[in-house]
């Protein structure tokens, strides 16, 4: 395996009061390939899919948004970070680009706001493939329940700020002993990456707004009752639906890898060994080839 590729080139987009940078895979064949966005989780950005979608340039013509206030988005108006407020974005994205259906990528929170897509704009989507889902599971984790303290008023903040004031190669660490099954599999080039990227957010104002925002808009979702809960939404999703577990994951629980597959009607569920929260950058070739698994079931019954 050679070295990694730089992440793909983006650029912004106005999109009637949604402003999103978003970063594109240019297919080997347009003729050919069909259209994708991936979207990001919680504290991420687009760059974490440079990798899979090199691995599959060949069937999608990708596009990976920075989420409103993380990456180079800038903060949503209003201050929106809830899920329905993502959703929103990426939508207007689908919309704008005028080339659904697509196939659709979620990561962790990016999962849930994936979800929500394709069980309440089933037209857009062609494909559901979600990584580690953040849906609501409120058994005792570790990871999962650190999160809430950052909305503690005065305590909560306070956290965040002495999180955030650490050195960038400290938090860029941190990060990866959470949701790595093995950190030492990251290339010195997409470690450099994460640093820079870290040290430049470290200038930012909005950068722990948008995080305190987002855990506010996924403890919601966790709570929600009804008919849009997560899961019930879930079970709603008509689409051809992969949803990949790590065995090792720090944050989703992979024993939900049971619940998803009783609950999405179109399922190829699996357990990734050696994988962590984020598959699709610890394993992005097995990712890769699990994708287009469930393309060949697709072709298979159409």
């Amino acid at each position: 395996m050679g070295d990694p590729i730089p992440p793909w080139p983006g650029e912004s987009a106005d999109l009637g009061g949604i402003e999103l940078f978003v970063r594109s895979a240019p297919p080997a064949d347009p003729a050919t390939v069909e259209p994708a966005v991936f979207v990001h989780g919680l504290g991420g950005g687009s760059t974490n899919w440079t990798d899979l979608m090199d691995e599959l340039t060949d069937l999608l013509d990708g596009d990976a948004p920075d989420l409103p206030g993380f990456g180079h988005s800038p903060v949503p108006k209003a201050g929106d970070y809830s899920i329905d407020g993502h959703a929103a974005a990426v939508t207007a994205w689908i919309e704008a680009r005028g080339r659904g259906p697509v196939h659709l990528f979620g990561n962790s929170m990016g999962g849930a706001v994936a979800t929500r897509i394709a069980a309440e704009r089933p037209e857009l989507v062609r494909t559901l493939t979600l990584v580690s889902p953040a849906l609501p599971d409120l058994r005792p984790r570790m990871g999962p329940y650190r999160m809430p303290v950052v909305l503690v008023p005065r305590a909560g903040p306070w956290v965040l700020d002495k999180v955030l004031a650490r050195p960038p190669e400290e938090r860029v660490q941190g990060m990866l002993d959470m949701c790595y099954s093995d950190p030492s599999r990251v290339p010195a080039q997409r470690l450099m990456e994460a640093v820079q990227e870290m040290r430049r957010q470290s200038d930012l104002d909005h950068v722990a707004d948008a995080l305190s925002g987002s855990i506010r808009g996924l403890v919601v979702e966790y709570l929600r009752r009804g008919p849009r809960a997560l899961w019930r939404q879930a079970a709603k999703v008509r689409v051809p639906t992969l949803v990949l577990y790590g065995r090792d994951d720090r944050l989703v629980d992979p024993r939900m890898a049971g619940r998803a597959g009783r609950v999405f009607r179109r399922s190829r569920v699996v357990v990734l060994p050696r994988a962590g929260h984020v598959a699709q950058m610890e394993l992005p070739r097995t990712v890769a080839r699990e994708f287009r698994a469930l393309l060949e079931d697709l072709d298979g019954r159409e």
